[in-house]
């Protein structure tokens, strides 16, 4: 889903058209009209449900996206005080959760050659870093976990301004982001980081003038469908249904 005005000039989110995409992304997802009635076939009022957001500060969730996250799981008819947002702090404050909304904005990684939905789950680990060895190539073992295990009802990959390259960890140049003012929804978080993976792909192609391998292997997302049985991994399999702005779309 993207709109060619969903962000400003200062390359900030419109929280308005967030609503919109959102909404019309939600209703193209279960092919319903109504968008609150998309939300109630996806979250049930007696649900306490879990915003798994990511605050890394380069390139955090949008504010205007949990917000209108939270302001539509509240229309589905689950209240204000069973409805919780964290990144950080997942492992305790998302535990007891009996529903699962994961968003995050994609972005190159320097473990695991991308970031995207699967890696957002790191944090409900208490040690992160035992997931990194070959590329973090087993980031699918944390969707079996108890604490995650069958809960996540939709997965938001956030792509208004990806970053499509860096070198090291943590790193950030605002020279390799850019406004491509969109967002991936899919309930299967191995289909939505297939297409994050092509879409950075293109993008590294068309910048670069080559084709530039990520720093670190993306085979985290093939491993997630092929020896963990997540989701589907191949693009041939995914059903990639455009809505809205088409303009420098890429994929």
């Amino acid at each position: 889903m993207r709109h060619p005005d969903a962000l400003d000039e200062d390359h900030q989110p419109n929280a308005e058209i967030i609503q919109r995409m959102l909404d019309e992304g939600v209703t193209t997802l279960l092919q319903l009209d109504d968008p609150v009635e998309a939300w109630r076939q996806l979250i049930k009022p007696q649900d306490v449900v879990g915003i798994k957001t990511n605050m890394w500060a380069y390139l955090r969730t949008p504010k205007a996206l949990e917000d209108v996250l939270w302001r539509r799981i509240m229309d589905a008819g689950v209240s204000h005080d069973n409805i919780r947002m964290d990144d950080r702090g997942a492992r305790s404050s998302l535990r007891d959760c009996t529903a699962l909304i994961n968003a995050r904005p994609l972005r190159t990684h320097h473990w695991s050659g991308i970031g995207g939905c699967l890696k957002n789950y790191i944090t409900f680990v208490s040690l992160p870093f035992r997931y990194h060895p070959n590329a973090c190539a087993d980031l699918g073992k944390l969707w079996a976990l108890p604490i995650v295990k069958d809960k996540t009802r939709l997965n938001v990959l956030v792509v208004l301004r990806p970053l499509f390259h860096g070198r090291g960890p943590h790193h950030y140049n605002p020279n390799y982001v850019w406004d491509y003012k969109g967002i991936l929804l899919s309930t299967d978080p191995v289909a939505v980081d297939a297409i994050g993976v092509r879409l950075l792909e293109a993008k590294r192609q068309a910048y670069f003038g080559e084709d530039r391998p990520f720093p670190k292997m993306t085979h985290h997302v093939m491993y997630a469908d092929l020896k963990h049985h997540l989701g589907v991994s191949d693009p041939k399999r995914i059903d990639l249904v455009k809505v809205g702005w088409t303009d420098g779309i890429l994929i």
